[in-house]
């Protein structure tokens, strides 16, 4: 099932090769643009198709994502299991999240947290912690790609539509810089004329 996920990354454009720099400051040769697999409605689908049946034992009762991409595979993730969607902002210090717009958890609700491309973990782990906040329980979680060689431990099952290590060098020692290739931000890049 793996290389389905490649191939709907590579056919929607998501699956980029090049130099780029990372959230992290590193550069890589690889970005997984989520942006652009999310997009496309019938990946979409078969994406959180694919963590709504590894989880559909699980009794969740709702599921919860942060926001942007996490709001779409929040959605899709509910609708395909029978439950109800809810999304996590960023609270006003904008080191946390929190749930607003009338969105509730019951105390021990069981909820699922989706998002989309997890490296360190930061936006699940504020998420999680919102949901525990509102004393819901955890059932797991689940990602698009997990983009990391060590896996982030939330104390759930955590389950990835793929797995892959990221390729990653600080800038000093990076080989992509020593050959010339240009450094692109994504998502700051401008469409070529």
């Amino acid at each position: 099932m793996t290389d389905d996920v490649i191939k709907m990354f590579e056919e929607s454009g998501a699956l980029l090769k090049g130099h780029f720099l990372l959230h992290s400051g590193l550069h890589s040769p690889v970005y997984w643009e989520k942006s652009l697999v999310i997009q496309c409605p019938e990946y979409t689908e078969k994406l959180c198709r694919m963590i709504a049946d590894h989880f559909r034992q699980s009794g969740a009762q709702v599921v919860a994502g942060p926001t942007t991409p996490g709001i779409i595979l929040a959605y899709e993730t509910a609708r395909q299991l029978g439950v109800r969607s809810i999304f996590a902002e960023k609270d006003e210090s904008g080191t946390g999240r929190i749930f607003r717009r009338g969105f509730k958890i019951a105390p021990g609700e069981k909820v699922l947290i989706v998002d989309d491309v997890l490296t360190l973990g930061g936006s699940v782990s504020d998420v999680l912690a919102a949901v525990k906040k509102l004393g819901g329980e955890v059932v797991g979680v689940g990602v698009l790609v997990l983009r990391s060689a060590k896996e982030p431990d939330f104390g759930v099952p955590l389950y990835a539509c793929h797995r892959t290590e990221v390729i990653a060098y600080p800038p000093d020692e990076c080989p992509l810089c020593q050959q010339g290739i240009p450094l692109v931000k994504p998502g700051s890049s401008q469409p070529k004329a």
